[in-house]
C-alpha cells in the first residue's frame, strides 16, 4: 500500500471515514445535471442557468488556505475549479466535513459528487462554489503528479507527465486519468468505426457475425492460436481471418455482407502489430477489384473529412492526402521503380539471387510469392507515404484471389499502401473449385517446406465453392492501422486500450519492516516513497551524501511541517548492516 499526500496510509483515510460514519463507496446514485466542458462553453452566455449544478469527477490538485480551498475536479468531459469554504460545507457547529474529510482525508484521485452554484472568480476563472460535498469512491492508491504550467508565450508545460509508453499501456486506466488527450485517439477510433459503419450501410450491406473459434483456420497467411473444447474434445483455433465464412454467406445468397472482428495471429509484436487486431472484411457479389478499389477510395475520404474535415492528415513528418484517385501502381511496376529490377519472368532461383543482390534477407522456407512479397516489404512499401493501390499480385502470394483475367501469372489482388505500411488488402475473389483445390494443395507442400504461415485446406469451403459462388469482390482493412494514421499515433499500442504486454515483473512493495529494522524513522517513510524507494537494496545504491539532500529536498515539497529532516549521520546509519 502507498502513502497519500498527506503521508499517511490511504487505507487509514478509508478506516476514518468509515468511523465517522462516511461509507466511502456508496451504492446510491448520484444526479449529475452538468459537465465541466458545459460550464465553460456555456455559463457565460446563461448564467442563470447554473445557479444550482451538480457534478461528480476525481479530484485532481487542492489548495488548501484555512479555512477556504481550491481544488479542480475532472469528469469525462475536462476539469472545472471548487470553490469550498468551510462555513459553507459545514453550516452548522460541526465542522467536520470540511476541517476533518476534506483536509485531511481526501486525496488527489478520490471521486467526489459536489453541488453548488456557478461563479467567476476575481481571477476570471469559471468555479463552482461548492456548498455540499459527498465522498463517492476513496482511491487507496496515489495518482501519479502531473503539474501543469503556462510558460511566458502560453505554451502549457507538463512536469512529471505519467509518460514511460510501458506503464501507461499496461495501467490504461491510469494513463486516461492523468493525460486526458489520450481520450481523444479512442474517441477518434470510434468515429472512424461508425464512419465506415455508415457508409456500409447506406450501399445496403448486412453486417454479421461469425465464428470467433474455428475447426479449421483460413483466409490468410499466418500462424493461428490453439486452444481445446472439452466437451467436444476438439482442437479449435482463434480465428485470423473471417474470409472463408464469409464467403459462405455469399454463396448463401447474400448480395453484401461486412464484420468488424477481432482476429487472432501467433506471431511477433511491434509497434505495428499486435496479436489481438480489429478488420472490417466486405464481400459483394457481381462485382471486381477494380469496382472495389473505387469504394475504398470514397470509404477512407469520407472518413479522413469525418475525422478531420479534411481529406488531409498529418502523420509524423508528412500531410497525407486521401483525396480521390489515389496513385496505382502494379506490383512488378512498383519493385521495378524502386529497384531498378525487372523481376517479372524470375523463377524462384533467380529471385534468390536477386535478393542477394539487392540484400534483401530471405530463407529457405520461402517459396516464389513470399521472396517477391520480402523484396516489395523492404525496397518499396517504406517509401509509399501518400495512398498508393498496389495491384496484380503473382499468383503465388494469393491463393484464394482470382487469376488475372489478361496478365498469366497473377491474380486480381490489391493493396493499398500508407505512410509505408497496408492499411487493406483485396480480390476478385476466387470461385473456381478446382483452381481453389490445386492452390490449396500447393499450400500444403509449402507447409511440408516448413512455411508456419501456410494456409490450411478446408474441405467445407471448398464443398460451399462447389455449390456455386458468384463472382464476388473483397476487402479487409486494418482498423488498428488506419487509426493509427488518423490519429497521427506512432505505435499500434497508442489505439489499443489494452495492447498486449510482456508479464508484469512482480514489484517489491514498500518493505516497512526491513526500513524500521535499519533504523528508519516511520514519519520518513511517505518521503521515501515519494522518492521510488521500496527497499534497503534501492536505498544503498544511492550514495548517502545524494540521498540525504534527495530526503531533505522531497520532505519540503511534500510540506511535511511536522516531519523532522534527518541528519547526515543519520542517514549514513543507515548503510550500516
Amino acid at each position: 500500500m502507498q502513502f497519500s499526500e498527506h503521508g499517511i496510509f490511504p487505507k487509514e483515510s478509508l478506516e476514518e471515514l468509515i468511523r465517522l460514519g462516511i461509507n466511502p463507496y456508496p451504492a446510491e446514485p448520484f444526479p449529475v445535471n452538468v459537465s465541466a466542458r458545459d460550464i465553460h462553453q456555456n455559463y457565460e452566455r446563461n448564467k442563470t442557468d447554473y445557479k444550482d449544478v451538480s457534478i461528480a469527477g476525481r479530484i485532481m490538485s487542492r489548495r488548501i488556505m484555512g479555512s477556504a480551498a481550491f481544488a479542480e475536479l475532472q469528469d469525462d468531459s475536462g476539469r472545472i475549479q471548487l470553490y469550498l469554504r468551510r462555513d459553507d460545507l459545514c453550516p452548522g457547529e460541526d465542522k467536520t466535513l470540511y476541517n476533518t474529510v476534506f483536509k485531511k482525508l481526501l486525496d488527489i484521485g478520490d471521486i467526489i459528487g459536489v453541488t453548488g452554484y456557478v461563479f467567476t472568480t476575481q481571477t476570471g476563472e469559471i468555479s463552482i462554489h461548492v456548498t455540499t460535498l459527498k465522498v463517492l469512491a476513496k482511491s487507496l492508491r496515489p495518482l501519479p503528479v502531473v503539474k501543469e504550467t503556462v510558460d511566458e508565450a502560453g505554451n502549457v508545460i507538463r512536469h512529471d507527465a505519467f509518460s514511460d509508453p510501458e506503464q501507461r499501456y499496461r495501467m490504461r486506466y491510469v494513463d486516461l486519468i492523468v493525460n486526458p488527450h489520450v481520450r481523444d485517439t479512442f474517441i477518434k477510433r470510434t468515429q472512424l468505426v461508425n464512419s465506415m459503419r455508415e457508409y456500409l450501410n447506406g450501399k445496403g450491406y448486412l453486417e454479421v457475425e461469425t465464428p470467433v473459434l474455428q475447426p479449421l483456420y483460413g483466409g490468410a497467411a499466418a500462424r493461428p492460436f490453439k486452444t481445446h473444447h472439452n466437451a467436444l474434445d476438439m482442437t479449435l483455433y482463434l480465428r485470423i481471418a473471417n474470409e472463408l465464412y464469409l464467403k459462405r454467406l455469399i454463396v448463401g445468397g447474400f448480395t453484401g455482407v461486412y464484420e468488424f472482428s477481432k482476429d487472432f495471429r501467433n506471431e511477433g509484436m511491434s509497434r505495428f502489430h499486435n496479436p489481438e487486431f480489429t478488420q472490417v472484411e466486405l464481400y459483394v457479389a457481381y462485382k471486381d477489384y477494380f469496382w472495389m478499389m473505387d469504394l475504398v477510395e470514397e470509404m477512407i475520404e469520407k472518413v479522413a473529412i469525418d475525422l478531420h474535415d479534411t481529406t488531409q492528415v498529418k502523420v509524423g513528418e508528412h500531410t497525407i492526402d486521401f483525396k480521390r484517385p489515389w496513385k496505382r501502381f502494379t506490383m512488378f511496376e512498383a519493385i521495378e521503380h524502386f529497384t531498378g529490377v525487372n523481376i517479372s519472368e524470375m523463377d524462384e532461383a533467380a529471385l534468390r539471387d536477386a535478393c542477394d543482390k539487392l540484400k534483401v534477407p530471405y530463407d529457405n522456407t520461402m517459396g516464389k510469392g513470399k521472396l517477391i512479397d520480402q523484396i516489395f516489404g523492404e525496397l518499396c512499401e517504406p517509401h509509399l507515404i501518400q495512398p498508393t493501390f498496389i495491384l496484380d499480385y503473382p499468383v503465388e502470394m494469393s491463393p484464394l484471389a482470382k487469376k488475372h483475367r489478361s496478365k498469366p501469372g497473377l491474380v486480381e489482388r490489391f493493396e493499398a499502401i500508407c505512410n509505408g505500411k497496408e492499411i487493406c488488402n483485396a480480390f476478385s475473389e476466387l470461385n473456381d473449385p478446382i483452381d481453389q483445390r490445386r492452390r490449396f494443395e500447393e499450400q500444403l507442400e509449402l507447409g511440408l517446406r516448413g512455411d508456419e504461415e501456410a494456409m490450411t485446406l478446408d474441405e467445407d469451403f471448398l464443398r460451399a465453392l462447389e455449390y456455386g459462388m458468384p463472382p464476388t469482390a473483397g476487402l479487409g482493412v486494418g482498423i488498428d492501422r488506419l487509426t493509427m494514421i488518423m490519429t497521427n499515433s506512432p505505435s499500434i499500442q497508442d489505439v489499443l486500450f489494452f495492447p498486449q504486454m510482456k508479464p508484469e515483473k512482480p514489484a517489491g512493495g514498500f518493505n516497512e519492516k526491513e526500513f524500521s529494522a535499519a533504523g528508519i524513522r516511520k514519519d520518513l517513510f511517505p518521503v521515501l516513497q515519494r522518492l521510488g524507494i521500496n527497499n534497503l537494496k534501492q536505498l544503498r545504491e544511492i550514495k548517502p551524501s545524494k540521498l540525504f539532500n534527495d530526503v531533505c529536498g522531497m520532505r519540503k515539497k511534500m510540506k511535511l511541517e511536522d516531519v523532522a529532516n534527518p541528519t547526515m549521520e543519520e542517514v549514513q546509519g543507515w548503510f550500516s548492516e
